[in-house]
């Protein structure tokens, strides 16, 4: 692949609507059966709003905007606005659940009105209608205005029809956004992203400011964003924008759903994510899931720990229990690296650019056949995998024959051996540390497909 070759962005469609309308039942019902497969990648966070599917024919992300919170009804109206916005502004189609059987509420009508000033292609999924006798509950739901499906997000019928016919909506995958990916040298591409108010605007400012020698604006991939592309000793960069969500006069909850769209996009486009987090707050669920989704999209990443003069400053055991905190939390992507960083006074800045370069390299290694092998050969010699269970209980041993690359960014191996089902997670991991140990591949996801190949 070349320096002109490109990746399209799968598009993003978020399911919005009131509390208690069925989105979360609905999102579960793409996701239990989505018709592409997807890595359960161990140890992240199943509390989940980002799944990918496959309709008509290509990958979708549906983004779940459920749970805004718990008290909802106290302050619906802001609510369900901030989460109307989100969706319009950083989605590509938008699919609106209202509660056939509730009837249609004042909310609803307010949402509608937010929505159709998206230009997104919309669809209405008339929720709960879960016989045919239910069918005329759809009627008043026509006055919205908007194109309309009558599903049932408990037994699934009209599920998958409503999201197809929104998604053939969408213009054709050849027709979408596409970004530029590099296996050689060319510019990183960095996406700051994390909580609201942890501090990825500050550092967004400071590399700018003080790491610049060139920087141009021009229009980036996402609607109403500015990419900034800077050269520095440690070479080119594009720092993707993912500014835009503000959490003044929302809820944290609120904030929190709707930056899964910012996160969602920004990952998309880049190469790394620098994974922000207030280290003064320690290292949160949502740190956890958006570091998880980080390396679901099959991003490098690292971790920036913001703040972390607060922590040297009040207490040094304070600062020794967050990284260990930090590191506890991270298990489930332990390779991945931590900076203490602190963007009030530059700490540590000097190395987050050289760390990205290398970062971006780990995810652009291309091995040979032969020394893929040769290590392969080396691992299973050192820990054999368990014997493979056969018929009449008797057991033979699994054999690996050889391995090749099949892609970068993130690396990705295909593994041939005789008894692929009988393979532990536990042995996959294993296999996984020493390709990273063997290669470098430090801060990058690695996958690694077995399939069946019949021994000598």
């Amino acid at each position: 692949m070349n320096e002109s070759a490109c990746r399209s962005v799968p598009p993003i469609v978020a399911i919005v609507g009131r509390p208690n309308v069925g989105k979360s039942t609905l999102f579960n019902r793409f996701a239990g059966s989505r018709r592409v497969l997807v890595e359960d990648t161990p140890g992240v966070t199943r509390d989940r709003i980002v799944e990918e599917v496959e309709a008509c024919g290509r990958p979708v992300l549906l983004v779940d905007t459920a749970g805004l919170d718990p008290d909802a009804e106290a302050g619906l109206g802001q609510a369900v606005q901030a989460q109307a916005q989100a969706a319009m502004q950083e989605a590509d189609a938008i699919l609106f659940v209202v509660d056939g059987k509730g009837g249609l509420l004042p909310e609803d009508e307010a949402i509608a009105r937010t929505l159709r000033r998206s230009q997104r292609p919309l669809l209405l999924a008339v929720n709960k209608i879960d016989v045919p006798a239910h069918r005329a509950n759809t009627a008043e739901f026509h006055r919205l205005g908007l194109p309309l499906r009558a599903v049932s997000a408990e037994h699934g019928s009209g599920a998958w029809d409503a999201l197809e016919a929104l998604v053939g909506e969408l213009p054709p995958a050849s027709a979408t956004v596409a970004v530029p990916r590099s296996e050689g040298e060319g510019p990183v591409r960095i996406a700051l992203v994390g909580r609201p108010n942890v501090g990825k605007s500050s550092w967004l400012n400071r590399l700018l400011g003080s790491e610049r020698v060139v920087v141009s604006d021009r229009p980036g991939t996402t609607r109403d964003t500015v990419d900034s592309r800077l050269e520095t000793t440690a070479g080119e960069f594009v720092l993707v924008d993912t500014a835009g969500l503000r959490r003044p006069g929302r809820r944290d909850a609120v904030a929190e759903r709707a930056s899964a769209y910012l996160t969602m996009r920004a990952l998309e486009r880049a190469d790394v994510a620098l994974v922000v987090i207030d280290a003064s707050e320690g290292f949160t669920d949502q740190d956890a899931r958006v570091a998880g989704l980080a390396r679901e999209r099959g991003r490098a990443a690292a971790i920036l720990a913001n703040k972390w003069d607060l922590l040297d400053r009040d207490d040094p055991r304070e600062a020794r229990r967050v990284a260990d905190e930090i590191e506890r939390r991270l298990r489930f992507m332990a390779d991945t690296p931590v900076l203490h960083v602190s963007a009030r006074t530059g700490a540590r800045g000097g190395r987050i650019l050289p760390l990205a370069r290398k970062l971006a390299r780990a995810a652009r290694t291309r091995i040979d056949t032969p020394a893929l092998n040769a290590w392969l050969k080396d691992a299973t010699a050192r820990h054999e995998p368990a014997m493979a269970q056969k018929g009449g209980g008797r057991r033979r041993p699994v054999k690996f024959l050889y391995a090749t690359q099949t892609g970068t960014a993130p690396p990705s191996f295909v593994l041939f051996c005789t008894a692929p089902d009988s393979i532990q997670k536990s042995y996959l991991r294993f296999l996984e540390n020493r390709l990273r140990e063997r290669f470098g591949l430090v801060g990058t996801p690695v996958r690694l497909v077995l399939r069946h190949r019949r021994g000598n």
